[in-house]
């Protein structure tokens, strides 16, 4: 099927959105050679599993300089490079804004929000801080929908973005997440120890159609007064398992980098 057939017969209209749910991103800057890192990814997991459906995590491997030593490629032991364009733009990004105390890994943002002024959060305060934003107001809504076709990998990628709130002064960007699932690789364990076979998991892999600042909520995606509509066309790389990958979908402020909604979307 070509991308014309697809629009004119399988483009979803979206119906009215009734979620009143306000979500989290727990993003989790890691690296695979630092040996604090496991201890945090499995704070974030608990976290996650604690509040299955409101609260996802993106695991990001990537330095406050991009890549440091905690993300190096060093064979044999280490041979994967888990990091992607995208990820270590966040990370340069975050690591240069003014007084910025994001210094190494593990460390992470909850829906980027800032406490004590920082976007950047040690391990000890994720749940803490995710727990008071589960019941904050809800000022953006996200639906999506995706049409996934083997044979050629493709796949086409619809959200609707809603904003609830017309008080928000900053632009916004919508942005969307590829993440796989788990994946099998070396890490480095807090014995300083070698685990060959460790299971990463919730791998932020690549920004789709966009740089990691995502595509403008303005008129150009508008649909309706309030309403915004993003539609992509992804070509799933080969690597990849469809099965083992899912999208997450996100509105950010530009000015503050405050992740306003994030949803989960299956692909399969």
């Amino acid at each position: 099927m070509d991308s014309a057939t697809y629009w004119s017969t399988m483009g979803p209209v979206f119906g009215t959105n009734t979620n009143t749910q306000r979500n989290v991103l727990l993003e989790d800057f890691t690296g695979h050679r630092c040996n604090n890192c496991p201890t945090a990814t499995d704070t974030a997991e608990a976290i996650r599993e604690e509040n299955v459906g409101q609260v996802f995590v993106a695991t990001i491997h990537a330095s406050p300089i991009g890549t440091a030593t905690f993300q190096e490629v060093i064979l044999p032991d280490f041979s994967t490079d888990w990091t992607n364009a995208d990820g270590l733009g966040i990370g340069l990004h975050f690591g240069n804004l003014p007084g910025s105390q994001f210094i190494g890994n593990p460390l992470g943002t909850i829906n980027r929000v800032r406490f004590n002024g920082q976007l950047m959060q040690s391990e000890g305060l994720w749940r803490n801080i995710t727990e008071s934003l589960l019941s904050a107001p809800l000022r953006v809504n996200i639906q999506a929908d995706v049409n996934y076709f083997p044979n050629t990998r493709g796949m086409f990628v619809h959200a609707e973005v809603d904003i609830i709130d017309p008080g928000i002064p900053n632009d916004m960007y919508t942005v969307v997440y590829l993440v796989e699932d788990t994946a099998v690789g070396s890490q480095l364990l807090s014995d300083n120890s070698l685990e060959p076979d460790y299971v990463h998991k919730n791998i932020m892999r690549d920004c789709i159609l966009s740089g990691w600042e995502g595509l403008p909520v303005n008129s150009i995606f508008q649909v309706a007064p309030s309403k915004f509509r993003y539609d992509y066309i992804y070509e799933l790389p080969n690597q990849y398992d469809v099965s083992n990958m899912h999208l997450l979908i996100y509105v950010r402020d530009a000015v503050t980098e405050e992740i306003y909604q994030v949803i989960k979307q299956e692909i399969l």
